[in-house]
């Protein structure tokens, strides 16, 4: 893992969200700096009248202090409201623009990265780490520019109308009370942070695994083990949680302590200024006042270190993702082409560089071709098919398509001529023709019921309330089988216009009547295109012109 400085996490952070945001962002701080100022400014005016009634020689009218109060009051409510108006409308927008760059980076590191173990992880950064990160760009950002600026002002203010000295014990104190205790708070709670980002992470990733195998969870009495290992992780989680509760509040007493302290030392010090002359009473008030009153914003620092923990762990979790090379980066520049034949020669490939899963393997394939795979599982069928999809890299041999290696092909041209059904079809969140559609959305409404025929799927598809308008909702009770979802995919495949079918495992979820149909069907749809069918039974590659023991190749 490339260590990276919180410096370096906050310069990427910037740099990925872009100009337009980060005006707006900036926007936000200009109006929450003066709505402080105006808040401030109420409490010193108030001071100034203090010392006025004291006796302090100041040319200013109790009148005038009124309508500047009035005023300072009435500008700090409006000028909050913009505040939060801008600072709430920036949170949804950075919410939409890290994921929109996320879903993009993802689709340049999938398929490959999403067969790793690592799905915990990447729905910890959909979920956690990117609601955290939105935080950090809308309220966090802003709370630490208001401070520096408030900071400033009081440091001048009290530095010109009242004494240089107390102005620098002003802009110490903010330091101190702003700076000092904030990050060695972080430095403090860092380990306990980034413990429990790593632990929520492996906790989704097996909470994820555990709904999953639910079904063979309960087939094999295993419930007890499984609860109890969630109650465990659950309780770490817990555990780190409260510690860092606990450090919050720790940090938070030493806070006023030392805020008591720094306010004492300015009070000190305008006694010692007061017996020698310098300064007068009512002005040294007025600097006490002001120092206590201008707290807020450097306080609200405090508040900061665990969730810029939380920021950073999450900002460190976005920017490996970020940086990660693709298995392979999709080709451009390259050459289109139209399908017309697949040439295999010599393939050899393994996922760990020594185990190979294909070794040795030739075969070609052209329109009106059926070509059947059979094997037992872990033979290298399926891996074979990613291969064609240019999933993953060979190690050895070749891969053609019209005696063009694979590699010299554009991956949007390889991917608008070859297409893939996979063993479990996933269906999305949206109605049954959308679903199809994504094959080809360009396909009218009599090819789409012409495929889901192909596929026998289409009087199941009717016998839905809405038909094809139907929405695919399990949460609403609008699930399907294992099958039926089969069936859908394989419809899509037929609904597609690429020239050369993968067929994983086609009918594996359906009985012996439908598998009779689909593979009826199947070898219909070959008489304008090729096909792939990988399977471990023999009978399902009947409609096969050429058969591969992929077992015999290891």
């Amino acid at each position: 893992m490339k260590h990276r400085s919180h410096i370096s996490i906050v310069f990427h952070l910037f740099k990925m969200l872009g100009f337009k945001p980060m005006f707006i962002i900036m926007l936000a701080v200009i109006n929450g700096s003066l709505g402080y100022m105006m808040s401030i400014a109420i409490t010193v005016l108030g001071s100034v009248g203090v010392a006025k009634l004291l006796g302090a020689s100041l040319a200013i009218s109790y009148q005038l202090l009124f309508i500047v109060i009035i005023t300072c009051g009435t500008l700090r409510g409006v000028l909050r409201y913009i505040e939060q108006y801008v600072n709430h409308f920036i949170a949804f927008k950075i919410l939409a623009i890290l994921r929109n760059k996320l879903f993009d980076k993802l689709l340049t590191l999938s398929p490959a990265k999403l067969e790793t173990k690592q799905k915990g992880s990447i729905i910890s950064l959909i979920e956690s780490d990117i609601e955290t990160l939105e935080v950090f760009y809308a309220h966090t950002i802003s709370p630490i520019m208001i401070a520096v600026v408030s900071s400033i002002f009081m440091t001048v203010f009290i530095s010109e109308f009242v004494h240089l000295y107390l102005g620098l014990i002003a802009l110490l104190s903010h330091i101190i009370v702003g700076y000092f205790i904030p990050n060695i708070s972080m430095k403090y709670m860092s380990k306990n942070g980034q413990l429990y980002r790593d632990e929520l992470s492996a906790f989704n990733g097996y909470y994820l695994d555990l709904i999953k195998g639910s079904n063979n969870t309960i087939l094999n009495n295993n419930q007890t083990n499984r609860k109890q290992e969630v109650n465990k992780r659950s309780q770490a989680l817990l555990i780190t949680s409260n510690q860092i509760k606990i450090q919050s509040a720790k940090f938070g007493s030493m806070t006023d302590i030392i805020v008591f302290l720094l306010n004492f030392i300015m009070l000190f010090t305008g006694v010692v200024l007061i017996n020698q002359g310098i300064v007068a009473l009512p002005y040294v008030i007025i600097a006490v006042i002001s120092l206590m009153s201008s707290y807020g914003p450097v306080l609200a620092l405090n508040k900061l270190p665990n969730g810029l923990n939380q920021t950073f762990a999450s900002g460190r979790h976005l920017m490996e993702l970020v940086d990660e090379k693709p298995k392979l980066a999709d080709i451009k520049g390259k050459k289109d082409f139209v399908f017309q034949k697949l040439t295999i020669e010599y393939l050899e490939f393994s996922y760990d560089k020594k185990q190979k899963v294909i070794d040795d393997l030739s075969f070609s394939i052209g329109i009106n071709d059926i070509v059947g795979l059979y094997g037992s599982s872990g033979c290298g069928k399926s891996t074979l098919l990613k291969l064609l999809m240019y999933f993953w890299e060979k190690d050895q041999g070749t891969i053609k398509y019209n005696d063009i290696p694979i590699e010299q092909l554009n991956t949007t041209s390889l991917r608008q001529n070859v297409t893939m059904v996979n063993q479990t079809t996933y269906l999305f969140y949206d109605t049954i023709r959308n679903n199809l559609l994504i094959a080809n959305r360009y396909a009218s409404d009599e090819e789409m019921i012409a495929a889901c025929k192909k596929a026998a799927i289409h009087e199941f598809i009717l016998a839905l309330e809405k038909g094809y308008d139907t929405i695919y909702s399990p949460k609403d009770n609008t699930d399907f089988s294992s099958g039926e979802k089969q069936r859908i995919g394989l419809a899509r495949a037929f609904l597609s216009p690429a020239r050369l079918l993968l067929l994983d495992e086609p009918t594996s979820n359906v009985d012996a009547i439908n598998e009779g149909i689909i593979l009826k069907a199947i070898k219909e749809n070959a008489r304008d295109k090729a096909i792939v069918i990988v399977s471990h039974r023999k009978s399902t590659l009947s409609i096969a012109n050429q058969l591969i023991d992929m077992e015999k190749l290891l």
